[in-house]
């Protein structure tokens, strides 16, 4: 079977790892955490940057910090992750769904300004699949409304607009670092913020509240939301091989390309001014009723992929009667392919062939 990802561990993420053994310093607290904070920061040029344990946390912790509760209200794309979404409605406030753009996949400005209303208090960006946003339609509108922006950038790391990192044009932006992100740290997250007391509100509220004067005395209700320094060694040194993953799925993105030129398929297209980092290679077929067939042709072919995600707001929990065209459309015709950096040249050629097959 030909995974639809596999993380490369093949850096120094042993020598880090058994130096956190060694040391005895494998929980919360180590030279690992401090390091790959800084050199996460230096990589995408954000002003403050915090560990957490994971994407969803991480988005849970810049609510909370930018005090978003209850009654407020908080535009999030339909055609997201449940992540995106569940930690708006934890904080007490409440999730406002908005469609998204042909073009990009991404959440339409236009929409979002039809659904500010006196309740609106941030407006959520997903960079959905490696691909950005419209960085500065949305900006505009956050400053026109005095709004916040949190950007989830769990799929984007590495992303660029007009030469800039994703996760570093709103108020906060998140990330994740699971196995199957472009880095990984098996499990973990990371919090980037551009003001310094927001920061040191998610520092704060990570570790439990704890105090910073007085020993194992809290001062506020809080969480424990901390990355242990075993995680953060294996992150720093997929850190350092960073350049090498985004520029190795471009490749990969690339050559799915040129081998489906001639077909009805249609490869996630990287958008004028921005890098996509291609977290996964997606692509859409002709009608939403191929994309099963497809799927399990691919799977009897030792072929593994993915769905695009189901829009948010069909799922039972929150599906408020709303239709939103665009995102139902891209979710009922996507699919993930193999996107991981180690895989071969012949291996993607072989998967383009089995779709033509299908085709």
């Amino acid at each position: 079977m030909i995974p639809i990802y596999q993380p490369d561990l093949s850096g120094n993420e042993k020598k880090y790892l058994n130096e956190c053994i060694d040391s005895t310093w494998i929980s919360s607290r180590g030279k690992f955490i401090d390091l790959f904070e800084e050199e996460f920061c230096k990589f995408t040029q954000a002003n403050h940057a915090t560990t957490v344990s994971n994407g969803t946390v991480a988005i849970h912790l810049a609510l909370e910090a930018l005090e978003i509760g209850q009654d407020d209200e908080v535009i999030v794309p339909a055609l997201t992750y449940i992540a995106s979404v569940n930690p708006i409605v934890q904080v007490g406030a409440k999730p406002v769904f908005v469609d998204s753009l042909v073009s990009s996949w991404q959440v339409d400005p236009e929409d979002i300004k039809r659904k500010v209303t006196s309740k609106t208090k941030a407006i959520m960006v997903v960079h959905l699949y490696g691909q950005s946003a419209d960085m500065d339609a949305i900006m505009n509108i956050a400053k026109e409304y005095n709004l916040f922006v949190i950007e989830d950038s769990a799929e984007a790391f590495g992303s660029l607009y007009k030469g800039k990192h994703v996760g570093t044009f709103g108020d906060v932006g998140t990330f994740s670092f699971f196995g199957n992100k472009t880095i990984t740290c098996g499990e973990g997250g990371m919090v980037t913020a551009k003001d310094t007391a927001v920061y040191e509100r998610m520092k704060h509220l990570k570790n439990q509240g704890v105090s910073y004067e007085k020993q194992y005395w809290h001062d506020v209700v809080a969480f424990n939301y901390r990355m242990t320094n075993m995680q953060a060694s294996i992150g720093l040194a997929q850190l350092e091989r960073a350049k090498y993953f985004i520029e190795r799925k471009k490749e990969i993105a690339s050559l799915y390309k040129k081998c489906l030129t001639d077909t009805t398929v249609e490869v996630h297209a990287e958008q004028d001014g921005t890098l996509h980092s291609y977290w996964m290679t997606s692509i859409l077929v002709s009608d939403a009723s191929d994309r099963t067939k497809l799927q399990a042709f691919l799977k009897e072919n030792e072929i593994e992929t993915r769905p695009l995600f189901y829009p948010v707001h069909t799922m039972p929990m929150y599906n408020t009667g709303e239709s939103f065209p665009v995102a139902e459309n891209l979710g009922s015709r996507g699919l993930n392919l193999p996107s991981w950096p180690g895989l071969k040249d012949d291996e993607i050629v072989y998967i383009c062939t089995k779709i033509k097959e299908y085709l």
